[in-house]
Formats: structure tokens, C-alpha cells, sequence
């Protein structure tokens, strides 16, 4: 059986009297890449978020990486990666000014970080932009360096908050690549999306509605509980009479 590296039980969060997330409950394995999907609105940033120990949950409990959510929120930050849903690297610094700071934030050595950049620009093929401003650069490349920012400090979990967003199709299957060698490499996956296409990627994906879990299992089994030919079918089915909020 796979080590379980997230746990969540019963995880709430209610902004005065809206519940944006009313208990989910899920595991996640060891170098599992798991979706967190749902529509705009669904409480998947929520969930993320209380997860990575940037917010307290109302009720509940999780842990990740083995600390509690709750208790002991700066060592679950140190131990994952976390790549936001807005862009967070500095747009008037360079590639490699940005990852000095990021990589001394996380107490890394200047020549490890070097090293690291080093590396990742070369398997990315844009060793050409470590000097470059970021605000100089493309979306797509952006959110490839975003990605490899989260990998800096070697975490065995990172979270990825809708990281194909706003990006042609092209570069979303490349970034879907990049998430599919992570996962070879034994890092644990949690990414949120609202694309249903992208489903298909994952292990296993929970499907969230108005800040619920309404399904969790493999994509294919999805479709054949749902009678559905692809994951937006099973999405719209699951989504049919509710409200999104």
C-alpha cells in the first residue's frame, strides 16, 4: 500500500455564514498526480489553500507531508511546492534574481541554487532567458518557470493552482508533460483546474460542486459510473441541479 502524503477529514471553511468548502474528506498517495477539478467558484482554491497552511480551516482536519494543517502550518510550507494561481514570480527582476530570493526564502545555498536553475533551464530548453526579466517573457514560458520555482528546494509534494490558465494548448500539454516527469520522479501531484479535458491526465480526480466532493475516482471509472463519453459529461451530469457558487 502507498504511503498517503495528504489526508483530509472532514476540512471546512466558512466565511461568516458562506461555507466555501463543507468536508471534504480525501487521501492522496505518494506520487499520485490527483485533480482537485470543479467549475469556477467551487471551493477548489479554498481547499488548496488550507492545505498549503495559508488558511485555517473552520473545522476539520488535514495533514500533509505528515504535519497538521492546523498546528503546525510553517512546516507543511516548507515541505511542498506551492504554484499559485496568479503569477507570483517578481516581473522586474531577472529569471535568476528571482530564484536566488525564492531559493534563499527556502534557506538554499547560492551555488545549489545556481546549480538547480541551471538544470531546469536546460531541460526546458530556456537557458537563453536566465538573465531576461520575466516581465519580458511569454505566458507559456512563465508558467514553466513558475513550475520549476516550485520545484527549487526538491519538495515531495507540490500544489498547483489552475497552472494552465490563460495558456494556448500546446503549452498545456508541454505543462502537462513537465507534471507527468515530477510524478515518474516520485513527487506527489495536487493540481486544481477547471478544465475538464485535463482530468484525463490525473490518477484519480475529485470533482467538486459548491464547495463539495460529489465524486472522487480514476477517470475512466468516472465515465463508466456517469455513462459518460468523456469528464465534462461526467461534470455536467454531477453539476445538474445545483448552483455554482
Amino acid at each position: 500500500m502507498k504511503e498517503k502524503v495528504i489526508t483530509s477529514n472532514k476540512l471546512s471553511r466558512k466565511f461568516g455564514d458562506f461555507v466555501a468548502v463543507d468536508e471534504v474528506t480525501f487521501e492522496v498517495s505518494k506520487g499520485e498526480i490527483f485533480g482537485f477539478l470543479g467549475a469556477n467558484g467551487a471551493g477548489k482554491t479554498t481547499a488548496m489553500r488550507m492545505l498549503c497552511g495559508l488558511l485555517a480551516p473552520s473545522s476539520g482536519s488535514a495533514t500533509v507531508a505528515g504535519y497538521d494543517v492546523s498546528t503546525q502550518p510553517e512546516m507543511v510550507k516548507k515541505n511542498i511546492g506551492y504554484m499559485s494561481q496568479k503569477f507570483s514570480m517578481y516581473e522586474d527582476l531577472t529569471v535568476k534574481e528571482n530564484f536566488l530570493f525564492y531559493g534563499g526564502v527556502y534557506g538554499l545555498k547560492r551555488k545549489a541554487i545556481i546549480e538547480r536553475l541551471s538544470m531546469m533551464l536546460g531541460l526546458l530548453n530556456l537557458s537563453h532567458v536566465m538573465n531576461s526579466l520575466v516581465g519580458s517573457l511569454p505566458l507559456g514560458w512563465k508558467q514553466k518557470l513558475s513550475f520549476s520555482l516550485a520545484m527549487l528546494h526538491q519538495p515531495g509534494i507540490i500544489f498547483l493552482d489552475e497552472p494552465t490558465g490563460g495558456v494556448d494548448p500546446i503549452t498545456r500539454r508541454q505543462f502537462w508533460d513537465l507534471i507527468y516527469e515530477a510524478a515518474y520522479d516520485g513527487i506527489t501531484i495536487f493540481v486544481t483546474t477547471h478544465y475538464m479535458d485535463e482530468a484525463e491526465y490525473c490518477d484519480r480526480v475529485s470533482i467538486m460542486v459548491d464547495g463539495s466532493i460529489k465524486a472522487l475516482d480514476s477517470p475512466e471509472n468516472l465515465r463508466k459510473t456517469y455513462n459518460a463519453a468523456s469528464m465534462d459529461g461526467v461534470f455536467q451530469e454531477l453539476a445538474r441541479g445545483t448552483s455554482t457558487k
